[in-house]
């Protein structure tokens, strides 16, 4: 008779615990908005409070009369960006660069993790990845500086080449140099989080694919893969809603007056009619126009990989 009470407790145990938290919670609710409070007002200022800028989109705003005080447009400055002659030119550029970098960028740590992956000293691992990662922390300006460097009619690689071209003032030359100077300065840090999730992968399920003969592709494709398959739809849906968000800092860095043509994209334009030419209810709504486009792209995608993938998205 006394084995039953410690069952009961035993079975009970954990709702007891639960019950326990939600009534200390509730007897110190004030010590728990204390902590919280500044984490939600920083929320809400800088998160929320911002969005009401969009407003300037659909002024012909004035700083000094304020967003209210400036004469409401409506949708003029849209159809004056989507009128303009240059704007399939920077839409363009845009896409092609954020297409081009997509399917030359996305791939590139998924293949490193897998590659390193098939290291099995610790020791050596850390350090390759050490290598790898370190790229990641030089300031864009700074590797925007190195590029310039190098690729000068005098740089590194002209010296090896024998030739003295500036690669800085091709138009053809700009996406690869913007393209291959991400890849080697992101794949190592991206590939991080897929390390990670093959870490995971099935060790016994391995060994037996090695006794059962299985080279390396078939490895990966029975034993690793399945393993960061979540993680790559979910990375691959964030990046095709990030297509139109190319970096801002680096595209203008390397732009040159000479590889204008492919340089100039969406936010270099906005940046320079919103902040050098004052035009800010212009500059505005070609960047929310761009963020729609963001919006849509991911929702879209996210559709898509759910009814190839089971249901299976975001």
């Amino acid at each position: 008779m006394k084995k039953v009470p410690e069952r009961a407790a035993a079975g009970g145990g954990g709702s007891s615990k639960m019950h326990n938290t939600i009534v200390y919670i509730r007897q110190h609710w004030q010590l728990y908005m204390i902590f919280m409070l500044p984490a939600f007002l920083l929320t809400i200022i800088f998160r929320y409070i911002p969005m009401g800028g969009i407003a300037i989109a659909f002024t012909e705003y004035n700083p000094i009369r304020g967003i209210f005080g400036s004469e409401w447009v409506g949708f003029e400055h849209f159809q004056r960006f989507l009128s303009s002659p240059d704007f399939l030119r920077y839409l363009m550029n845009t896409l092609k660069l954020s297409v081009y970098g997509l399917l030359w960028g996305f791939p590139a740590p998924i293949l490193l993790a897998f590659l390193l992956n098939r290291i099995l000293s610790t020791k050596t691992k850390q350090k390759i990845q050490l290598v790898l990662y370190m790229p990641n922390f030089i300031s864009v300006i700074v590797l925007c500086g190195i590029v310039r460097i190098l690729l000068s009619p005098t740089g590194l690689v002209n010296s090896l080449l024998g030739t003295s071209t500036n690669f800085m003032t091709m138009p053809s030359a700009f996406r690869t140099i913007y393209i291959a100077s991400g890849i080697w300065q992101g794949a190592g840090w991206a590939s991080i989080i897929y390390t990670a999730a093959l870490s995971n992968a099935s060790k016994e399920l391995k060994e037996a694919a090695v006794i059962d003969g299985a080279n390396i592709i078939q490895q990966i494709k029975a034993v690793e893969w399945p393993a960061i398959k979540d993680t790559v739809l979910i990375q691959f849906i964030m990046s095709v809603g990030n297509i139109m968000s190319v970096g801002f800092e680096k595209a203008y860095a390397l732009q040159t007056d000479l590889n204008l043509n492919t340089s100039e994209i969406i936010s270099t334009y906005v940046y320079k009619k919103g902040l050098l030419d004052g035009d800010y209810g212009f500059s505005t709504a070609v960047g929310l126009f761009n963020t729609v486009i963001n919006v849509i792209l991911l929702i879209s995608m996210n559709a898509l990989v759910k009814k190839m993938n089971e249901g299976k998205g975001i």
